[in-house]
């Protein structure tokens, strides 16, 4: 269930958030400003944490055994730092940490973060810690608009990465696209903070924010260059989407001469309504309240994707996001959906679904010791041979030192090799 704080008691009366600022880790740093705007757009006050550093390192590590994966010192690091700043009121302040089921550490990360707060004495400060299970039932009357707001801001915020991935490796004026990004972004957030929560309204207001934008990004000069690798990068979600934690590896492709499909966040999002669906499949409740009541959500979400991502039809030719149901099939001959769970399924689709869209490698981006990055890792040999020899590469990180400089440049000249071979070519831009 949602949690707010140890021992909180049902919303009534006063908002228990009223008063005070939620922090966000954000694992993309778009999608997390976007979040945070979400809950100012329900009249409570949000950021995302400061950017993570040196510091964070050194807190994570000083806050944890050693037993966890890298995400979630990463996040406890943040928080410790924040909480320690001069000016911080421990209990004015709400660390914002969801959880989900499954065979992930993630799933810890609440409870643990709640336990390290009150042994250092931070025990007013609350966590408030949305599950898959409670559709954000703490914010009471306020999670209705919520849930459907944080749906089309987290939608934008991919949107936004996308155009960002696709035109900055390209651009002719070094900084420009980040410029038109940051942009971009601010428009965003400032509409789906400012404009009402009646669906049709905001809808409109965040689809004409986007369509600002992709104009901006259409002006920016470009020097298309064909010969350029296109790499997917799947994963791990957080370390994949958080620079920091992956020392920001697509940055760092892109220098050396690549471009970059990241995989987003709402794939995510999609995978977890397919699983609620196979699993009232299998228990039987297809057809019953719990069943209408996904069938209803999910048709809302397809509406809202199809409305905001419609204007960006011509930019997307050849990027297109595949359907969920697609990405399983294409897991199912190495790893089925009812045999496994989470990203290594998302991961090992994806990569077939990108291979055919003409990608010319691939990167897997985890966390040292992740589970999804070890499975998939067993895999990805068969999965090459399958698919014509793409070159497939894991990254791990926990945040030693490693020579991503010339892993990079190696793999780089892996992929021209393919390019030059491969049986799918993607559609010129």
């Amino acid at each position: 269930m949602l949690s707010i704080g140890t021992g909180s008691q049902p919303v009534g009366g006063e908002h228990p958030l009223r008063g005070k600022k939620v922090y966000i880790p954000p694992m993309a740093y778009g999608s997390g400003r976007a979040f945070a705007a979400v809950f100012r757009a329900i009249g409570l006050d949000a950021d995302i944490v400061p950017p993570s550093d040196d510091r964070t390192r050194e807190l994570g590590a000083r806050y944890t055994s050693g037993d966890e994966c890298y995400p979630a010192k990463v996040t406890v690091g943040d928080f410790m730092k924040l909480l320690e700043q001069p000016d911080a009121d421990p209990s004015r302040i709400a660390l914002f940490m969801p959880t989900a089921d499954g065979p992930c550490r993630f799933g810890q990360y609440a409870p643990y973060l709640r336990r390290i707060l009150d042994g250092a004495g931070y025990s007013h400060t609350q966590v408030l810690s949305p599950s898959s299970k409670n559709a954000y039932d703490g914010l009471g009357n306020l999670s209705r608009p919520f849930v459907r707001t944080g749906w089309r801001a987290l939608l934008s915020a991919d949107i936004l990465q996308k155009l960002l991935l696709k035109y900055r490796p390209y651009e002719r004026q070094k900084g420009e696209t980040d410029t038109v990004y940051e942009s971009c972004l601010g428009d965003l957030c400032s509409a789906i903070e400012k404009s009402p929560t009646d669906p049709p309204v905001q809808l409109r207001a965040i689809r004409d924010a986007l369509i600002r934008c992709r104009d901006r990004f259409r002006a920016i000069s470009l020097n298309r260059d064909t010969t350029t690798p296109l790499i997917g990068v799947v994963g791990e979600i957080f370390c994949r989407l958080h620079t920091f934690s992956n020392e920001n590896l697509v940055r760092r492709l892109e220098e050396y001469g690549g471009e970059a499909w990241l995989s987003d966040i709402t794939e995510w999002v999609w995978y977890t309504t397919a699983e609620q669906f196979r699993k009232l499949r299998l228990e039987g409740n297809l057809i019953s309240k719990e069943g209408l009541g996904a069938w209803i959500r999910s048709q809302v979400q397809h509406r809202d994707e199809k409305a905001l991502v419609e204007p960006f039809r011509e930019d997307f030719v050849g990027y297109e996001e595949p359907d969920i149901n697609e990405v399983l099939e294409y897991a199912r001959p190495y790893l089925p959906q009812d045999g496994a769970m989470g990203e290594m399924v998302l991961n090992v689709g994806k990569v077939v679904y990108l291979a055919k869209k003409g990608a010319d490698g691939i990167i897997d981006i985890s966390p040292f010791t992740c589970m999804n990055g070890i499975v998939c890792e067993a895999i990805y040999p068969r999965l090459s041979r399958d698919l014509g020899g793409i070159p497939i590469r894991n990254f791990y990180f926990d945040g030693t030192q490693s020579d991503l400089d010339r892993d990079l440049g190696v793999y780089l000249e892996l992929a021209r090799s393919y390019q030059r071979r491969k049986k799918h070519h993607r559609p010129a831009a």
